[in-house]
């Protein structure tokens, strides 16, 4: 065992013994923040910590809405019982308000006493502290910073210190401007707030310098000991209300005193002060000296020998508990700070162990299952995923992404879980599912969405992706949007989700080539030609979903009763095209909607759905035009053609990682084809020579070589799903022309294998869009080697 770890070993025994012969002690509490850490605080909503100062709220150079709330882990005791007494208090911190456009102010922001340590209000006018329908019910004491001028709680001005208690409507304000404070000002402004309970006074002083000053802005003479519970928690909130306020706290102290310690009781002259009973020494004759010299000797042996095994196992338990630590640190320390962290334990009994029966569905990297919180009465979804290297990429996209957002159409992340190799996010659970299930529920199912919902729907996915988009700090482009991660809240609102696939990136940056990843029939050909994700991608994801909406179809379906699939993109502009764009509103609705509500709806999916990038919307332009706030731009009546280079932006090895020897050998596989009329051939042998970067579990880079004939065999990508390869789908990453080259002359391509989990998923790989001059006939089948 480590010196170091038995010294804490040791520490910590004294420290308990003294701990319970001092326990009375303990009841005032004293702590100090001299910078800040994640440690004993918990943040809520959109509060951060950058360089040991915490921001309450979203530091954005464009107006947005947000809220955010920073508290003290442990409960702190305000009453006690049974002396009747109320602790007084004392805090100091340091906090600034700025304001980027200071011609739109924000609410500012509060310190507060609450019993409840999840307290997060409405980004809007509440300070953070609550929503409206929470006014009445949240037992708070705060101190508010306002900045904002709200006729609606009766503010004197838009400066002004007030104390607040169950309500916004403060008892008493003061306005530090007449000592020379403005809130505003962006300036570091220490703060005191004193609470005497034998006084029963409450004084706040503020002042730019370090100094407490003589006289207190705010002084009120109230009784505090009615509204303060037996224990309360303490922390800051702040609220934007659409406006570019930041709120940072810079340090923090605070204690409290007043409580009588607790004595142990008087014990009987037989009982120590330590409760040990002292039993009285027994008499015993000369003949038991020697067996009792003897049971001595062995005790006085045995005693010490049995002390250092435990100590042993005690530090072995000790050192393979400090290793588990340390090898949870290097990923904890990449989690970021906001929603709660749950133990394993609560997590699997709430979802009665990962029982199937709570399983909800599978997104990307994970498993999400129903959960209900006994103690709290709340049902939440869980997604699960192993801990593997995929599987905490994925976790940390999803968490440090989603933990910064704040939206009425995102799915809220209540908290995270690390712990026996699991990775676990708990979200708030979307009572009606997946937008998918809502539009191709079987029939009798359940009701199906009418025309209103539909439009809501289209609308508030809109609003979400142009807060995504243009309103964080950072855009954020998800890249995996399709109905599956559109779920439907308890009022058939549209709330987005799986935000694993995403990516964030600084506004004036240009998009990185990655590796194409999302879901087939979403994805904007030049993301499958270059790999390259931006705004213009989501925004074709988002038209093929309203398309879906309105159309009731899936984004690539095959006709009744024939094998050809049929993009839906196409089939509505084709219908376009022939002036009976109409005709594609889903038959489900019997005629129920507004004609001009669908025909732009329609025409709205198809601009998104441009294949010519630069020629569509952004997502604030499609959110106005829902909104009837702009025109809809004109939509060609043919479908804009595309071409796109043969030389692709990136290389082999930039796409792919150093492969062992054994994968760069021996053929793993081969091709063989047969084609009508034309008898059978080997076509050539496929070799696996590297694996692609872990953007996805079941990547790898092959290598085929083969002869082209000269009677014109080719490749296109509309035949790719005719290759019979069970789950796996490979198409042309890089390739050359291929026809009319002499007999068994040979053909380099490397083969993209990716799993098949969507039917239609091979059919439009477009990757392979330039289609070679000779028709395709050939059917070819896949022979495993060894």
């Amino acid at each position: 065992m480590a010196p170091r770890m038995l010294l804490v070993f040791w520490v910590v025994v004294f420290f308990l013994i003294a701990l319970f012969l001092r326990r009375g002690s303990a009841e005032n509490v004293n702590f100090y923040f001299p910078s800040f850490n994640f440690r004993n605080l918990t943040f809520l909503g959109d509060s951060h910590i950058r360089n040991g100062v915490v921001g309450l709220t979203r530091e954005l150079t464009v107006p947005s809405s947000s809220a955010g709330a920073v508290i003290y882990n442990n409960p702190i005791r305000f009453f006690d019982p049974e002396s009747n007494i109320t602790a007084s208090f004392s805090t100091k911190f340091t906090f600034s308000i700025a304001n980027v456009n200071p011609s739109s102010n924000g609410d500012g922001m509060s310190f507060f006493l609450s019993p409840d340590n999840r307290m997060l209000g409405s980004p809007g006018g509440y300070l953070g502290l609550v929503n409206s329908s929470q006014v009445a019910k949240n037992k708070f004491v705060a101190i508010e910073f306002d900045t904002k001028l709200d006729l609606h709680f009766n503010d004197p001005n838009d400066n002004h210190v007030g104390l607040d208690i169950e309500s916004l409507n403060s008892i008493k304000t003061a306005d530090p401007i007449l000592q020379g404070v403005d809130l505003k000002s962006g300036s570091s402004i220490t703060t005191w707030i004193d609470y005497k309970n034998d006084q029963e006074k409450l004084e706040v002083y503020l002042c730019y310098s370090n100094f407490k000053p003589e006289k207190p802005v705010l002084s009120v003479d109230i009784d505090l000991s009615e509204h303060l519970k037996e224990v309360m928690f303490v922390g800051f909130s702040a609220s934007t209300e659409g406006s570019t306020e930041k709120h940072l706290v810079a340090n923090w102290s605070f204690h409290t005193f007043g409580l009588v310690a607790k004595r142990p009781k008087l014990q009987p002259h037989n009982v120590s002060d330590t409760y040990v009973v002292v039993s009285p020494r027994i008499p015993v004759s000369g003949s038991g000296d020697k067996h009792h010299k003897r049971l001595g000797l062995g005790l006085g042996i045995a005693g010490p020998a049995f002390f250092c095994v435990a100590l042993l196992v005690f530090g072995y338990v000790s050192m393979m508990k400090w290793m588990e630590v340390r090898r949870q640190k290097s990923f904890k320390a990449e989690v970021v700070a906001g929603p709660r962290e749950f133990s394993f334990k609560e997590l699997k009994s709430a979802t009665g162990g990962f029982h199937s029966s709570r399983i909800l569905g599978h997104g990307a990297f994970g498993t999400v299952y129903k959960a209900f919180f006994v103690s709290s009465g709340t049902i939440s979804a869980v997604k699960r995923s192993k801990h593997s290297h995929e599987g905490k990429t994925e976790f940390l996209s999803e968490l440090s992404i989603i933990a910064c957002l704040r939206h009425k159409n995102l799915v809220h992340l209540q908290g995270w879980c690390v712990d026996k190799g699991e990775l676990l996010l708990v979200y708030d659970f979307m009572p009606n599912g997946s937008l998918e299930k809502a539009l191709y529920q079987e029939s009798g199912q359940s009701t199906l969405l009418d025309w209103s919902r539909r439009l809501n729907v289209a609308v508030g996915l809109a609003s979400v992706l142009t807060y995504l988009h243009q309103e964080c700090e950072q855009q954020v482009i998800h890249r995996d949007i399709k109905t599956g991660n559109v779920l439907l809240d308890g009022n058939l609102n549209a709330r987005l989700s799986d935000f694993g696939l995403a990516k964030l990136m600084d506004h004036d940056k240009s998009p990185v080539s990655t590796l194409t990843a999302g879901t087939m029939g979403y994805l904007a050909p030049e993301y499958l030609q270059y790999g390259k994700a931006t705004e213009k991608t989501d925004t074709f994801s988002y038209g093929v979903v309203i398309l879906e909406v309105a159309c009731g179809r899936r984004p690539i379906e095959r006709e009744p009763g024939s094998e050809k699939a049929v993009n839906l993109v196409d089939w509505v502009w084709g219908l376009h095209s022939e002036g009976r764009i109409i005709e594609a509103a889903d038959k489900r609705l019997n005629g129920e909607f507004n004609v001009e509500e669908m025909r732009k709806l329609l025409l709205v999916g198809l601009s998104c759905a441009n294949p010519d990038s630069t020629e569509r919307p952004t997502m604030r332009r499609v959110l106005q035009i829902l909104s009837n706030e702009a025109d809809i731009q004109a939509i060609p009546r043919v479908k804009p053609s595309l071409s796109f280079s043969s030389r692709l932006p990136l290389s082999l090895d930039d796409i792919v990682s150093d492969c062992d020897e054994e994968d760069c050998g021996s053929p793993t596989s081969s091709l063989r084809w047969s084609s009508h009329g034309k008898g059978r051939g080997e076509l050539g042998s496929i070799h696996k020579i590297k694996t692609v970067y872990k953007a996805n579990a079941n990547l790898n880079i092959l290598q085929v070589r083969f002869p082209c004939w000269s009677d014109g065999l080719s490749i296109t990508a509309y035949t790719i799903k005719e290759l019979n390869f069970s789950t796996m789908l490979v198409a042309p990453l890089l390739y050359d022309s291929c026809w009319r080259l002499p007999r068994f002359s040979e053909l380099s391509l490397a083969l993209f294998a990716i799993s098949l989990t969507d039917p239609g998923f091979g059919s439009l790989f477009c990757n392979m869009l330039q289609a070679f001059p000779v028709p395709f006939t050939s059917r070819m089948s896949k022979e495993y080697g060894t």
